[in-house]
């Protein structure tokens, strides 16, 4: 597969790469079981911003209780630290028939994405946990990156724009975990750069998709909105952060 074809045109998205400052600490071999960890816990985060967006927006009640059930096994495991969940019979139940509350331009695209979308991210967190089992790392609780919260400070809080900067967010949000993959695969042993580089055409497509839906649902255009939220993004990207994350900025030196 031409790797670079494909992520091409979100590298044109991004407002810029991962430092490199960043790539040889996250590569070095006893930063990869803090890396899978964050990993882990960023397909489990994905998953439920897309869930949130359908039963904010479209779902009703017992829509909203079905991705609620969806996402339980895996948050069990992830925040309650309960023993391993039979996440392939969980996976087996997921499906499109997510009932709604209401209708607007761009809604039967929202749910059509997002339940993709949340189905992709809960097969991924499941390759990484098995990832991590092959290699005896154990899951423990860590903190969350300044990343997401950083980038949703830049949301409006009036609708439509709450969704349609959200939305752009989580193209942003998907984009940057391609542009990780890919930066990154080369550095890693074969076995995990081979896995890194299978996640790159369903994380590219997840930043189009976003993308797509914001443009949709606007009523207006949102080119600027796209630009200043790029730029804080690149800026958390950029910047020295104290901890590393799978989207943290470079270290601050020792």
């Amino acid at each position: 597969m031409n790797y670079a074809a494909l992520v091409e045109p979100l590298l044109q998205f991004l407002h810029c790469r991962t430092p490199q400052a960043w790539i040889d600490e996250a590569s070095r071999p006893e930063n990869l079981p803090l890396l899978l960890t964050d990993h882990l816990t960023c397909e489990l985060k994905a998953a439920q911003t897309a869930a949130w967006l359908i039963r904010k927006y479209v779902a009703d009640k017992p829509g909203a209780e079905t991705l609620m059930r969806w996402l339980a096994p895996y948050e069990d495991f992830v925040y309650r630290e309960h023993p391993d969940s039979d996440f392939i019979h969980a996976h087996r139940h997921l499906g499109k028939n997510i009932t709604r509350h209401d209708a607007f331009p761009g809604a039967d695209d929202l749910i059509d994405k997002m339940v993709l979308l949340i189905k992709e991210e809960l097969h991924h967190f499941y390759q990484v946990l098995e990832i991590m089992q092959s290699r005896g790392i154990e899951y423990h609780k860590i903190t969350a990156s300044r990343y997401a919260k950083g980038l949703l400070r830049e949301v409006t809080t009036h609708e439509p724009d709450t969704l349609i900067d959200k939305l752009i967010c989580g193209a942003y949000i998907e984009a940057r975990s391609c542009e990780r993959f890919y930066a990154l695969a080369p550095y890693l042993e074969p076995g995990l750069a081979s896995f890194y580089r299978s996640l790159l055409r369903s994380e590219a497509r997840h930043y189009q998709d976003y993308l797509a839906l914001a443009w949709q649902i606007s009523p207006y255009d949102i080119t600027d909105r796209i630009r200043t939220i790029g730029e804080t993004e690149a800026r958390l990207i950029t910047d020295a952060d104290s901890e590393l994350r799978f989207h943290s900025g470079p270290l601050i030196p020792v």
